[in-house]
C-alpha cells in the first residue's frame, strides 16, 4: 500500500526504502512509502568517500534514508542518492515515515475490522488529510478532541468514523507518564522536623493543575516526590524546580538536601520497587511499636 496519494516520489523527495539486492552498480532497494516501487542507488551515490566495500555502506534488509534523483513514470525506473541526504533529512523523513506507519496501522485496523478495502479508506480520509492538515497524523492527534471539526466535509460511513474515532483514542490519546525523584533532607537542630517540613512544602506548593507534585515519606531522611503528567519534559522541570525550592529553604534553616535519584520518567518496575521499599518501612515500624507496647505492659 502506498501512503501518499502520488503513486510515485518527486524529484528531489526524501524517501524510506528498505535494500532487496546488491548489484555491482549499486543497490536496489524498496521504497516502503510507496508501495514497494522499486529504485536504485547507483555505486556513485552511495557515499562522498571513496567506496572499499560496498558491503560496509548498505546491507540487505535495512532501511535507508535517500533522495530522489530521478523519475521515470512511465518505465517506473526510480534513481536514488544515499550521499546527498544531509543528517537533517534523515530526521525529518524518519518522522514523517513513523507518522505514516501510524496512519496506516490505524486505517489498516479499521479495514480488516470492517472489511473495507485499505486504499478506499485512504483515498476517504487519509489524502484529504494530509491535503488539509500537512499529514493525517496531525489531523488525526487533533480529532482526539475536535473529531467533528477534523472529519467534517469527509465522505465516510457512520461505522467507519466511530471505528476510526475509537482507534485514534485509543492509540493518540497522551498517556500520563510517571515522573520521580529521590531525595534525602535533614536538618538536625531544635527545629529540624519544622524546617524539613516547610522545605518539602515549598516543593509542593509550585504544582499545577496540569503537572500535580507529592511529597511522600519513605523511611527518614529518604523521601520522594512524584508527579503523574502528559507532559513529561514539563513535569521532570517542575520537580527539577522543586528540588531547588526545597535545598533553598533546608539550607536557610541550616540543613541539607541530597539527591539521590534526579527527576526521571520512571518504569513500571522501579515503581513497584518503591511500594515494595515503603510497604517494608512501614511492617518494620509497625513491628517496633508492638514491641514498645509489650515492653510497657
Amino acid at each position: 500500500m502506498r501512503y501518499y496519494e502520488q503513486a510515485l516520489p518527486d524529484a528531489e523527495e526524501i524517501v524510506m526504502c528498505q535494500v532487496r539486492q546488491i548489484a555491482e552498480m549499486g543497490a536496489y532497494v524498496k521504497l516502503l512509502e510507496y508501495d514497494g516501487a522499486e529504485g536504485m542507488i547507483l555505486l556513485s551515490e552511495l557515499s562522498r568517500r571513496r567506496i572499499r566495500s560496498i558491503q560496509k555502506l548498505i546491507r540487505v534488509g535495512r532501511n535507508e534514508v535517500v533522495v530522489v534523483l530521478r523519475v521515470d513514470k512511465d518505465k517506473g525506473y526510480i534513481d536514488l542518492s544515499k550521499r546527498r541526504v544531509s543528517p537533517e533529512d534523515v530526521i525529518k523523513c524518519e518522522e514523517r515515515y513513523s507518522k505514516a506507519k501510524a496512519v496506516h496501522s490505524i486505517l489498516s485496523h479499521v479495514a480488516g475490522k470492517l472489511n473495507r478495502p485499505l486504499e478506499e479508506l485512504y483515498e476517504a480520509i487519509s489524502w484529504p488529510l494530509d491535503r488539509k492538515y500537512g499529514h493525517a497524523y496531525d489531523a488525526f492527534k487533533i480529532a482526539v478532541t475536535e473529531s467533528e471539526s477534523v472529519f467534517a466535509g469527509l465522505t465516510m460511513d457512520e461505522d467507519v468514523q466511530r471505528e476510526l474515532q475509537a482507534n485514534i483514542a485509543r492509540r493518540l490519546t497522551p498517556q500520563p507518564v510517571k515522573i520521580r525523584a529521590d531525595v534525602e533532607v535533614t536538618c538536625y537542630n531544635a527545629a529540624g522536623i519544622d524546617a524539613i517540613r516547610a522545605a518539602l512544602q515549598a516543593a509542593e506548593d509550585i504544582q499545577t493543575e496540569e503537572i500535580p507534585i507529592k511529597v511522600k515519606l519513605v523511611a527518614p531522611p529518604l523521601y520522594v516526590l512524584i508527579t503523574n503528567s502528559t507532559d513529561k519534559v514539563g513535569g521532570i522541570e517542575l520537580l527539577e524546580q522543586a528540588l531547588v525550592r526545597i535545598d533553598e529553604s533546608i539550607k536557610k534553616a541550616g540543613g541539607n538536601l541530597t539527591v539521590k535519584m534526579k527527576p526521571k520518567a520512571v518504569s513500571e518496575s522501579e515503581d513497584q520497587e518503591l511500594e515494595q521499599l515503603m510497604a517494608r518501612v512501614e511492617k518494620e515500624n509497625a513491628q517496633v511499636e508492638g514491641d514498645d507496647d509489650s515492653e510497657e505492659e
